[in-house]
């Protein structure tokens, strides 16, 4: 869990390489979901019609998408996964109230509650905001780039995967980080109160520390 930019994806990759791990990214769910979704394209979940072009809005501006629908992708997915044998890291999800009574039963039911650890990366919202507005991404894996680090500044292809590096239009534009910053404040940091009332403990780690320094922190909290 964390701000946007506190670093999530990068270390949920970086976990995600102990055996039987699959990193869940949520986002590519939702931007699979509804960025080609036309006019006539609709999610039902418990016989309620919600629409695609709808969800693509308020991804687009900033805002968390309609928490039913999102909860329903997850869910999916996190039986899907089970299923296979394998373990999840979670990056950012579940980012509503809702969504968090929705999948964290269902994460206690299939893997048992000692088997989940929440970790909390915690940035200002200075730093959130000159990651996310100085981020690029890659067109094909979408790996993020930090371009203000001087060893990157100049890079035009991703050193990982060789595909362009590229803006991510509208979600990393300042005024629309602002927004993420207010809905995560509002309607994401409140699960910290729920996971408590769960039984499950928050590893609160400083995430404008290194990669390396994170990541290490980040394994120390789950082992």
């Amino acid at each position: 869990m964390g701000p946007p930019g506190s670093g999530k994806g990068t270390q949920a990759e970086l976990v995600s390489d102990e055996p039987n791990l699959y990193y869940f990214e949520t986002s590519k769910i939702i931007e699979g979901n509804v960025m080609k979704a036309g006019r006539e394209d609709y999610e039902i979940v418990d016989g309620k019609q919600y629409s695609l072009v709808k969800e693509r809005e308020h991804w687009t501006h900033g805002i968390l998408n309609t928490p039913e629908v999102v909860a329903f992708w997850v869910k999916n997915k996190i039986k899907e996964l089970f299923k296979e044998g394998l373990g999840i890291v979670l990056a950012g999800s579940p980012r509503t109230l809702y969504e968090g009574k929705q999948v964290i039963p269902l994460l206690k039911k299939l893997y048992g509650k000692e088997n989940i650890k929440i970790v909390l990366l915690e940035i200002s919202p200075q730093e959130t905001t000159w990651r996310n507005s100085h981020r690029r991404i890659c067109e094909f894996m979408r790996h993020p780039i930090l371009s203000t680090k001087n060893e990157f500044l100049q890079l035009k292809y991703c050193p990982l995967d060789g595909s362009k590096l590229l803006k991510r239009k509208g979600l990393d534009d300042v005024e629309i980080i602002k927004v993420r910053l207010k809905e995560y404040r509002e309607r994401t940091y409140p699960l910290m109160q729920y996971f408590s009332e769960q039984g499950l403990k928050v590893k609160r780690i400083n995430g404008e520390q290194s990669v390396q320094k994170v990541h290490e922190d980040i394994m120390r909290a789950i082992n």
